[in-house]
């Protein structure tokens, strides 16, 4: 397996980290990595390693405040600027990869992120891999509360409002220990402003998912408390794709692919990826 990595410059001119696993050959596909809220690419190294030899490519980049990237931890100007980053992320790596089918992945705040940019630019993919898709939470304020945060938005953009729980991230105890003890991973509040954009973001996504057409795998922890397995089942419901799937796993927590069971999910996407795949070298 190959890897490299590299900076590019994002929406707002910042420094944007990003890393690609490769196999010594030319891959069968390009899966995109869009990171969920407060981590960054590096926790898929071990989803890559499984992937690259099955002939895969992948490259994640680290969202402006995550990990290797600059900007503020836990803040975001606008949640455009995330869509923005990953548009000129994938234009990067479809020149790198030039004829290679892309996969869009996204997980948890990256599915929010990888959904919003579909609705400008889904003829760039193959199909689209939604991981605890941030559609839906449990985690929404009364709206007494929305409101404060709405205020602390626009006066005190970068006040904390929202701590998440890592113990949501995984029932694998040393998982967790990883996850809080990752120097790149952000364990503070989320800032008032990104929780507003979030929540908006979410609204824009529920009203107009139906824009949505390509294949589409939707795949969600049953007992995610930091994502609504509802936002998924909304998606399946909602979007226009001829061809989607959705795998509510019972037991699982939010991390999917880092759960005991994620070589049950690694063979789900696995059979998804070949069927798409094989389907468009006979068209």
């Amino acid at each position: 397996m190959r890897h490299h990595e590299g900076m590019f410059v994002g929406a707002n001119t910042e420094s944007i980290y990003y890393q690609v696993w490769q196999p010594d050959h030319r891959p069968r596909a390009l899966i995109l990595i869009v990171h969920g809220a407060a981590e960054h690419s590096g926790r898929y190294q071990r989803f890559a390693e499984h992937f690259v030899p099955l002939g895969y490519a992948l490259a994640g980049l680290d969202h402006s405040g995550h990990g290797r990237s600059d900007g503020t931890p836990g803040f975001v100007r606008r949640f455009s600027d995330y869509v923005d980053g990953l548009d000129i992320f994938q234009k990067t790596m479809a020149a790198e990869f030039e004829a290679v089918p892309q996969i869009l992945l996204g997980h948890s705040m990256g599915g929010l992120i990888s959904c919003i940019y579909l609705l400008q630019n889904q003829q760039a993919f193959t199909g689209c891999i939604l991981s605890g898709p941030a559609i839906k939470t449990e985690l929404e304020p009364p709206l007494w509360q929305f409101w404060l945060i709405r205020a602390l938005s626009f006066l005190m953009p970068k006040s904390g409002a929202l701590q998440l729980d890592a113990s949501g991230v995984s029932r694998d105890p040393l998982e967790v220990e990883s996850y809080v003890n990752d120097p790149l991973v952000y364990t503070g509040n989320l800032s008032a402003r990104i929780v507003l954009e979030l929540f908006g973001a979410m609204d824009a996504i529920q009203a107009r998912a139906g824009e949505i057409e390509l294949p589409l795998l939707m795949l969600h922890g049953g007992t995610d408390l930091l994502t609504s397995p509802e936002g998924s089942r909304f998606l399946n419901e909602s979007v226009s794709s001829h061809d989607k799937t959705l795998k509510i796993y019972p037991e699982l927590y939010h991390e999917i692919f880092n759960e005991p069971e994620r070589l049950e999910v690694y063979a789900d996407i696995e059979q998804w990826l070949g069927a798409r795949l094989e389907r468009r070298a006979e068209d």
